[in-house]
């Protein structure tokens, strides 16, 4: 684990990915940030490397770099900065590989959120899915091993991403026999955020005790609007590896 300090300030601990990258995305970010500049994907990778990354097939390629923004994306949640970009960056390299999305081993990085763990008979998932699309490992790591019935799975996209990406999600799905249709899914409005408020409302209409919520998002202020209304529940998220 590393310590990460800015100016002598202590954001606390990170663990650093071994890949050749890693230690300079980590240094870049703290020199970045030392300095009050602004942060984006782009001062990490050049857009001709992103460029490389994305518009080539590859089976199984570009696993470091999707562990790297991985690595970015939690700096981001400790540091407090905006990692949109490389969310989608990764998501489109994604997109043309096979294994990148197989690889990620969700059980193994779930993390409870809240300091005190409560007895539970119950599992719920909300699945912020165009921000945390990786559905194969969904069903491997996370859905089919812990039993979460399609009834108490929620779903949310904005209308842009479902545009976008609809016809892949629906491709991978139909991989395990499932579709939209079969968890409690809603196609929101236009605007900035208004998935996120529908997971979070579904969760509070619900009036769940005793059970455990697993929230799929590497969005940090979503997570902190359900452990604000969390109540008597486990909150579980992707964590560290």
């Amino acid at each position: 684990m590393q310590k990460i300090i800015i100016n002598k300030k202590y954001y606390g601990k990170i663990e650093i990915p071994q890949t050749k990258n890693s230690f300079r995305i980590f240094n870049t970010v703290k020199n970045q940030i030392a300095q009050n500049k602004l942060l984006n994907v782009n001062t990490i990778y050049s857009k001709n490397f992103q460029k490389k990354l994305t518009e080539h097939y590859q089976v199984g390629g570009s696993a470091d770099e999707i562990e790297e923004l991985e690595f970015y994306i939690l700096l981001g949640e400790t540091l407090h900065f905006k990692t949109e970009d490389a969310q989608v960056l990764k998501q489109k390299i994604e997109q043309v590989t096979d294994t990148a999305h197989v690889n990620l081993n969700i059980s193994k990085r779930l993390t409870l959120l809240n300091k005190k763990r409560v007895k539970t008979s119950q599992k719920y998932l909300f699945w912020d899915i165009e921000n945390f699309s990786n559905i194969p490992p969904m069903f491997f790591h996370l859905i089919e091993p812990y039993e979460i019935e399609d009834k108490d799975i929620y779903i949310a996209a904005n209308p842009d991403s479902l545009y976008l990406y609809k016809a892949q999600w629906d491709a991978e799905f139909y991989d395990f026999s499932k579709s939209f249709d079969s968890f409690n899914f809603t196609k929101c409005d236009h605007g900035k955020d208004v998935a996120d408020t529908v997971l979070l409302d579904n969760f509070k209409n619900l009036k769940v005790k005793n059970s455990d919520i697993y929230l799929m998002t590497y969005d940090r202020e979503l997570k902190e609007r359900f452990l604000k209304d969390l109540g008597q529940n486990n909150l579980y998220i992707m964590g560290k590896k």
